[in-house]
Formats: structure tokens, sequence, C-alpha cells
């Protein structure tokens, strides 16, 4: 689904809908327009194809939109590039933040929109409120030519993924994917190697991405999270995550790894 609009102007604008995107009568995301101010909370996102993109989060569908109109973030991103990606989980975020945080978390009062920082000011206790982001760690364990993959109980039957889980207070990303292997299938694990971090906008992560290496133990899935895992080897893998995501990616560099493809 394009995100280009035909005439060129400063401004573009992203309206979200609870978690759905609205999209013009032409399949388009971007507006030339925001919708009325009554229905409007506007945060400036980010800078794409030469447009000001501003994000609305609509409380209501304005006059004259449908639900044909609105889109699941998830099928957008499955063909997304990494800046129309960035773009979207931004302003994922920032919905999901400005919806959920309607009022000061300290005094319980309404919360205005700060001057220049991206955040809410409560004008009652002059407390101020920044969108949510929660660390995580996502692991994908080896033991020689083949690769830890679990089914998570929220997954559809037959897919599998890497371990993941947030990172407790206190803990280091280190300290979180031990105690996460650990409670998720009982092994204990060795050589652990930050490769990358992604964004994730389900619903405001930001996902920390490692490998490492089988060290002890026997897989032992908690049968609460986790319901069945096991080894897989590179030509044999069954139904994964889709491309976009950090899971994803972590078991196809380990694949390209595997075919000399990559170093």
């Amino acid at each position: 689904m394009p995100l280009t609009m035909e005439r060129q102007v400063e401004q573009r604008f992203l309206w979200f809908f609870e978690d759905l995107l609205v999209c013009d009568q032409k399949g388009a995301l971007l507006f030339e327009e925001p919708p009325s101010k009554d229905e409007m909370f506007r945060l400036p996102v980010a800078e794409y194809l030469g447009f000001h993109i501003y994000l609305c989060s609509l409380a209501h569908l304005p006059e004259g939109v449908d639900e044909q109109s609105l889109t699941p973030l998830r099928s957008l991103l499955v063909e997304a590039d990494s800046e129309r990606f960035n773009l979207l989980s931004r302003a994922a975020q920032l919905h999901t933040w400005h919806r959920n945080h309607q009022y000061c978390s300290r005094c319980g009062s309404d919360r205005v929109e700060h001057g220049y920082d991206l955040a809410a000011h409560c004008q009652a206790c002059d407390y101020r409120q920044y969108p949510r982001i929660s660390p995580c760690i996502i692991v994908l364990v080896t033991k020689g030519e083949r690769c830890l993959l679990a089914h998570a109980s929220h997954f559809p039957e037959g897919r599998y993924s890497t371990l993941a889980g947030f990172i407790e207070a206190g803990e280091s990303a280190e300290e979180a994917v031990r105690r996460e292997v650990m409670e998720e299938v009982g092994i204990e694990i060795k050589n652990i190697r930050y490769w990358r971090s992604q964004s994730w906008p389900f619903p405001h992560s930001l996902m920390l991405g490692y490998f490492a290496e089988y060290k002890s133990g026997v897989l032992k899935p908690d049968g609460k999270e986790i319901l069945a895992a096991d080894w897989w080897s590179p030509d044999q893998l069954p139904d994964l995550p889709p491309s976009f995501a950090i899971s994803r990616q972590l078991i196809d560099h380990f694949v390209g790894q595997s075919l000399g493809q990559v170093g």
C-alpha cells in the first residue's frame, strides 16, 4: 500500500484509530490534512519522503470514514522497507502512549503536551510523562549446527520462534538473557553476544537481539509461556515469524552463516 500522495506539500498526516491505521479512498496512508481539531491529538513523528509526518490519534472515526478504511499495522509491516517500518513503528508507539496515558500518573490530573520535549506535562504537579519504552531481550541459542526454537502459547499453531522476555528492574540485558532462557526452557547458556536492536510497536518494546550457545541442561518448556521447544537444523525449520521481526532476522542470520552466505 503506497505511502505517497500526488501533490507535494510540506506536511502529511497519519491517522490512527484504536490499533488501526486509516487509509484514504485510494488506499494511501498519508493524508494532506488532519481531521477536525476536536477529534485529533497531533504529534510530530518523523521526516519521510520529504514530508514532515504528524500522528493524529483519533478518539472516533471522522465523518465519512468507515471501517473499510482501517488497516492493521502488522499487515502493513510485512512488506515495509526499513524506513517505512521505522515510521510506522514510531507512530504506533506514540499512539499507544497517548491512548494509555490520558492523565498524570502521579496525581491523576489532566495533562497537556509539553512545549518542546516529546512528553506530556501535568500543570497541577509539574510532572512530565515520556513515551513508555519497554526493553526486552530476544535470543537465538545454538547448539553446534542447530538452533533452539520454541512454540509460545500465543503463537499460531505450528509457529516457532526465538526466546524473548522483558528486562527486569536492576537487571542487565545479559542477565535477562540467561534468566529468560532458564525460566522458559530450563537450560544454561554461554558466549552471549549482542547482535542488533529493533524498535517493536507491539505495543512499545525495544528488542535487544542476542546470540548465545548451549552450555548444559535438558530442554523443559515451562508449560505456561512456552509449550514446546526443540533444536532445529537450518534445512528443516518450522513455520517462522514474518521477515520484518528481529526474531526472524536472527534466524535468517544463523541460516546464512550455516550456508556460508554471511560472515
